[in-house]
């Protein structure tokens, strides 16, 4: 073989299924040989026996997306994938997001301009579909999933976004045929409003009662109907960012049925609780999201679901909202209505040493299921496996090194997002990455990153397998 570009020698390599000590030979952004090494290389970088798993993939986060409020992301293309890096993602899948009254191809053209020349890592997006008029379901959906657009989100709530059920079976359907995932999020649109009218009539407005406008029993009724929906259409769907044990069980139960049902959370449901909500003053707003955090015994029962494979995706929600200024978080006011208030919390960077400090070294998790929630799973899942999400031959050189041995407290400044806080302040952690690697090139060395903004590159998805054509699908 010629000589290689890069080896890393002395690495403790994890995938999702197996360990081994060995060397990483790259060549061309590419991996090229695993194991013990005699050959040359340009580079030679010693891992010194630290722990090394494959590039993280973020498989829902949202950067620069437009909003209707008045409100504006803290983060665009370029410094949440700066963020990502630094947390050990190599791989992020942010969501153009259809107006209604608009075209999804509207959505993804204005997307890839806000992306332009600035991701330092690879992405690629998602769809959100919230007008599907007849030309998106018959002509726009169809041509976008065969450019690679994939995979497609569906709300159960916000007015700006929720459809109706037959909406929902409208796009189970095309997703069927065409074989693109759906992504639900399940929460049920009614109760909110009716609980949040009732709430605001007893003058309980401040962010503590985001989490009593939204009880679990209305995550668990919305997850239940979604479930139900993709049953009679017979297609695979994931429900996101799920918050409790009540939802969490709908999906267990589906999965025991046979139904092809995906899971994902978030560290907030593993870190926050509905207390945070109830910080003094209108602190509590920097926890607003939905579904909101839980309990303490929610907390347990997500873990467990990591554990045992209820949920196969782990990723940030990152949605950067900055607490100061008046485009953030207090864009309706500084003691504005919680109904008011934009929801999301900060995550991008966080994400993965949050689980491998709290999930891997505190014994909750095996390293395994570690790699399969963080990368393998979602690149998988939505159709960048194996160039994505493992460490093999020929797969793009995407890693990271850790650092697993040093103890510190988690402070906002040693982030790299624009967002001006994060909800994990003072959390004691014990790993970070330390260099992580993109297709072979070194983009972060000892936790600061060294990419040239524009390097990351678009990612077409591959479909999934569809169920049938229109002549003998009984949907079409």
């Amino acid at each position: 073989m010629a000589q290689l570009d890069l080896i890393v020698r002395n690495a403790d390599i994890a995938t999702a299924t197996e360990s081994f000590h060995g060397d990483i030979g790259i060549k061309d952004g590419r991996i090229a040989m695993l194991g013990q090494m005699s050959v040359s290389a340009e580079r030679v970088i010693d891992a010194q026996g630290a722990l090394v798993t494959p590039g993280g993939v973020d498989a829902h986060c949202h950067l620069d997306q437009p909003t209707s409020d008045g409100s504006v992301m803290a983060d665009d293309f370029l410094s949440g994938t700066i963020a990502a890096a630094c947390g050990g993602t190599t791989t992020v899948i942010p969501f153009a997001c259809q107006f209604k009254g608009r075209s999804v191809r509207a959505a993804v053209d204005d997307y890839h301009r806000r992306a332009a020349g600035k991701p330092v890592i690879d992405y690629a997006f998602h769809l959100i579909v919230s007008d599907p008029t007849r030309d998106v379901l018959e002509r726009e959906l169809p041509e976008l999933i065969g450019e690679g657009y994939t995979h497609f989100k569906i709300y159960m709530t916000y007015d700006d976004l929720k459809l109706s059920d037959r909406q929902i079976l409208d796009l189970l359907a095309l997703a069927r045929r065409h074989g693109a995932l759906p992504m639900i999020h399940a929460e049920n649109d009614d109760c909110i409003a009716w609980l949040t009218d009732v709430l605001e009539r007893a003058g309980k407005t401040a962010p503590r009662h985001h989490a009593e406008a939204r009880p679990t029993v209305i995550e668990r009724e919305a997850a239940h109907r979604a479930i139900s929906l993709a049953e009679l259409i017979d297609v695979p769907v994931l429900i996101v960012h799920v918050s409790s044990n009540a939802a969490m069980t709908q999906i267990q139960l589906a999965q025991s049925r046979g139904i092809n049902i995906f899971g994902e959370t978030c560290p907030q449901y593993l870190f926050l609780t509905a207390d945070d909500l109830a910080a003094p003053g209108f602190e509590g707003a920097k926890c607003i999201c939905s579904p909101p955090p839980r309990t303490v015994a929610d907390q347990e029962h997500i873990w467990r679901g990591l554990k045992t494979g209820v949920f196969q995706i782990f990723s940030s929600d990152h949605a950067p909202f900055s607490f100061g200024g008046e485009r953030g978080k207090r864009v309706a006011g500084p003691e504005a209505h919680f109904r008011a208030v934009p929801n999301g919390v900060p995550g991008i960077e966080t994400r993965m040493p949050l689980l491998m400090s709290e999930g891997v070294l505190a014994g909750r998790l095996d390293v395994h299921r570690f790699v399969s929630l963080t990368a393998t799973a979602p690149a998988k899942l939505y159709g960048l496996y194996p160039r994505k999400g493992s460490i093999c031959p020929g797969a793009d050189a995407d890693f990271v090194i850790w650092d697993t041995q040093t103890k510190f407290a988690l402070a906002n400044s040693r982030l790299h997002h624009n967002v001006d806080y994060t909800p994990y302040e003072g959390m004691n952690l014990r790993a970070w990455p330390k260099s992580v690697f993109s297709r072979g090139e070194q983009v972060v060395v000892n936790g600061e990153c060294t990419a040239t903004p524009g390097r990351g590159r678009f990612l077409p998805c591959l479909r999934r397998q569809p169920h049938g054509d229109a002549q003998h699908d009984p949907y079409a």
